[in-house]
This record gives C-alpha cells, structure tokens and sequence, in this order.
C-alpha cells in the first residue's frame, strides 16, 4: 500500500510540474517577446538610433531572443555597431547582428571600410615603405609617407587594420618570418606615434610565404608592407555579429522560442521526477 502511494507520488510530482511547465511557456512566450523589444527599443533609442527597427526572429518565422536590426544607414558603421551592443545588453537578449547592409535610404553612404582600403592601397600603389638593410629601422624617406598613411586611416575609426611584412626569399626563411614580422612592428609603433590607436592594428610577419603574383620568390620587389582594413572585431569574443555584406537573418544564432519553452518544459518535467523518487526512496527507508 506504502509503494503504490509512492508510485502515485511521482506520477503525481511530474504531472504538476509538467502542467507547471506548460503554463510558465504559455505565459512567458509573448510576454518575453515583448519585454525583450520593448527593452531594445529603449536600448536603440537611447543611443542615438533614429530610424532603426527590431525585430525578434530568424527570418523564417520563428521568434528566437536574439535581435535582427535594420535601417539607420546614415548612422555609420560605428554607431550601428553601439547599438547593436547596447541592445544585446538587454537582460534575457542572447545577441543583435545587422543582416545586411540597410538598403532603405535612396543614397546610402559607400561602405567606410572601402574607402579606408580604397585609399591605403592608392598611397602604396607606387609607393613603398622602406627599411634599412636586413633591419626593422624605417627608413627616414618614409616618414611623409607613413604620415600620408596615419592621415588615410584616421576616418576608419572602430575598424580593425591587418599589417602585414613580407620579405623574398633571399636567405634562411626563418630569419626572414622574423624580419617580416619585427618591420610590421616598426609600421604599427610609427603608425601609434601618429595617433592611430594601437588596439586597432595588428601586426604579422610571413616572410616569403607570399610573394607578389606573377613574381619569382627571390624578387626583392616582394619586401613590402601591406594593409587590410577588415570589419570591426572585439579583443573578446561577444555575442554580438557585425554588419556583414550578404548575410542572412537565419544564420544560427539561438533558438526558437518554441524550441526554449520544450527545453524548459523537458527540465521541469525531470525535475518533477527527481522530487518524487526522492521522496519514495525515503519512504522505502524508513
């Protein structure tokens, strides 16, 4: 008599839970919807976000707590990045990613890391910066030069710049990664002493892994130093994705809520059985 009372116990223990459960996910679902835009909507209002929307979906009808942001092109990349932060700081949100450049204004504004690249690469085009002999010593010729680069990338505020050493493949290659790497150094501490924020450049070295198209390694034209500005990137890992050309809403950022509210109702429902084992192993014991 004492186990099928404990038998009736669990089952009684895991229905509750379930239909607990079930109740919180009914509840919560549009409820949390709204609270999450509704906080978004203060986020991208406080931060200066005239013209953006938010919507709380993967793009093929599914409600998800991650926020898809759009418009505001004439923000600029830095400001649009701000937003997309502040709105997933919004307790319960799980990110914000732009899923493609805004497309709503007649003349948005061209793309400021192009212009940034666009500009770097005209400077060097005819031009290179140059060292002393199998040294990292920047050579005093290029010093206008380095001005007229520090000038170039002052504009890309928030953008991440890649400068890279390369050498021919003249000597011991080792000695020459080593080189490559010690004279993008030298390009990142000059471009630092012009007022470019070092957190943004990055400096790497391949010697002559990479000489220039339709050259022998050897060439001594392969010694360079080469720039490339790419999408703003945060030291830490951050659930936030940048503005990207081509990418979709439906890229895999967390789940549905459907699917968190089965999650949540699956846990309730162990845990309801958990209880009444418990309870009907203490009954057994005693």
């Amino acid at each position: 008599m004492r186990q099928a009372g404990a038998v009736a116990l669990i089952v009684a223990g895991a229905v509750a839970a379930l239909l607990t459960g079930v109740g919180a996910a009914v509840l919560s679902g549009p409820a949390l919807e709204q609270r999450l835009l509704d906080g978004a909507q203060a986020a991208i209002a406080a931060h200066g976000g005239r013209g953006v929307s938010v919507t709380m979906g993967d793009g093929q009808g599914w409600i998800t707590r991650r926020a898809s942001l759009s418009g505001g092109a004439h923000l600029g990349m830095a400001r649009r990045s701000t937003i997309a932060r502040a709105v997933a700081a919004v307790p319960g949100m799980s990110g914000a990613y732009w899923p493609a450049p805004p497309s709503d204004d007649a003349s948005p504004e061209p793309d400021p890391l192009l212009v940034c690249q666009t500009r770097v690469d005209g400077i060097l085009k005819a031009r290179s910066i140059r060292f002393a002999d199998a040294s990292a010593n920047i050579d005093p010729v290029s010093r206008g030069l380095l001005d007229e680069v520090a000038a170039a990338l002052s504009p890309c505020e928030g953008s991440v710049v890649a400068i890279n050493g390369h050498t021919n493949a003249t000597g011991d290659e080792a000695a020459n990664e080593a080189l490559s790497r010690e004279r993008a150094l030298a390009v990142r501490n000059a471009l630092g002493a012009r007022g470019i924020d070092l957190a943004r450049l990055r400096a790497r070295g391949f010697g002559s892994q990479r000489p220039l198209p339709g050259l022998d390694a050897a060439d001594p034209a392969n010694r360079r130093i080469e720039f490339a500005i790419i999408a703003p990137v945060s030291v830490e890992p951050t659930v936030i994705d940048t503005p990207r050309a081509g990418d979709g809403a439906g890229d895999g950022g967390g789940l549905p809520l459907w699917a968190e509210m089965q999650v949540l109702l699956l846990l309730t429902y162990a845990v309801g059985i958990t209880i009444g084992w418990t309870v009907w192993g203490r009954a057994r014991s005693r």
